[in-house]
């Protein structure tokens, strides 16, 4: 059987492949579960204990040069296409279009909110997502046992002072009417996040848009 194993190993050698379909043939004549190999391996189940040592030594080897040599064609051909991909462009080829991708639902929903808005005279604000107690809480008249600012329900970064993700935008409207002054007509988009249990319907973090319209005779109406 070694004789066998080392004719088989000399047209391994001896093979020249040029293509992927050769490559492919190649493939499937020595190393397919149908291929010469695989038979061999199944033959040397019958080969006598005094001779299993040399043969299997004798077929490992050949399993390995075999192994090599298609891990080395599959490297030249690839080198090759990568060259051939390489060359050099022609410039008088018409432009391809560079298509970037989609925007994210959530995005494409809070600019066509900002298109309705911006189009009746609304701005866009935007503020901190970590608050202190007083913008996020005292300024809105929450009282002190008013259950959001309890740890289950919101999430504190540091105390005393005060500290904690924001749970809505209305802290970019006090910090907005602390700087500037009436008429204000603005929107506040933005991730807000609550201490809640994460399902199917509900997360920590998820995102709000409010609005803040100070002007003389103004009613909720418009």
């Amino acid at each position: 059987m070694i004789d066998k194993i080392q004719q088989i190993q000399a047209e391994i050698e001896n093979t020249v492949v040029s293509s992927k379909e050769s490559l492919d043939q190649y493939r499937l004549k020595f190393l397919s579960k149908k291929g010469i190999l695989n038979d061999l391996f199944e033959e040397f189940k019958t080969v006598a204990n005094q001779e299993k040592r040399a043969v299997g030594q004798a077929l490992n080897q050949l399993k390995n040069v075999a192994e090599g040599i298609l891990k080395d064609f599959s490297e030249k051909l690839e080198n090759q296409e990568v060259a051939t991909n390489n060359a050099p462009l022609d410039l008088t080829l018409p432009v391809t279009p560079n298509e970037l991708g989609t925007i994210h639902p959530l995005n494409l929903v809070r600019a066509r909110i900002i298109e309705i808005f911006g189009r009746m005279g609304f701005t866009v604000e935007d503020g901190n997502e970590i608050e202190s107690d007083w913008y996020n809480f005292s300024a809105l008249n929450f009282p002190d046992n008013h259950p959001a600012r309890e740890m289950q329900d919101t999430f504190f970064v540091e105390k005393n002072p005060d500290m904690l993700l924001r749970t809505h935008t209305s802290n970019v409207q006090i910090r907005l009417m602390e700087h500037k002054k009436p008429p204000l007509r603005a929107i506040m988009p933005g991730r807000v996040y609550r201490n809640e249990a994460i399902s199917a319907r509900a997360h920590c973090q998820f995102h709000q848009v409010e609005g803040l319209y100070v002007d003389e005779n103004v009613s909720f109406k418009d």
